[in-house]
């Protein structure tokens, strides 16, 4: 069975949220992410941590995180 997930991914300022799918499984340890999507992680990861955050938004939806001031 497999289902869509939102993964939240962290860099510095900036937060992604990639849309992967997990794959149930009753063999082994469950759930599963495609290797297609774990590369989407790691690419998305990587152009935030490089601050390319162009290329990151062809593959997830970015966000620029603020403080909040108390």
């Amino acid at each position: 069975m497999a289902r869509r997930y939102k993964k939240l991914v962290h860099e510095g300022e900036y937060a992604a949220e990639v849309e992967v799918v997990l794959t149930d499984s009753d063999e082994g340890w469950s759930p599963y992410l495609s290797l297609d999507d774990a590369e989407r992680l790691d690419e998305v990861r990587s152009a935030l941590r490089n601050g390319d955050v162009a290329s990151a938004s062809k593959l997830a939806r970015v966000y620029r995180l603020l403080p909040i001031s108390a």
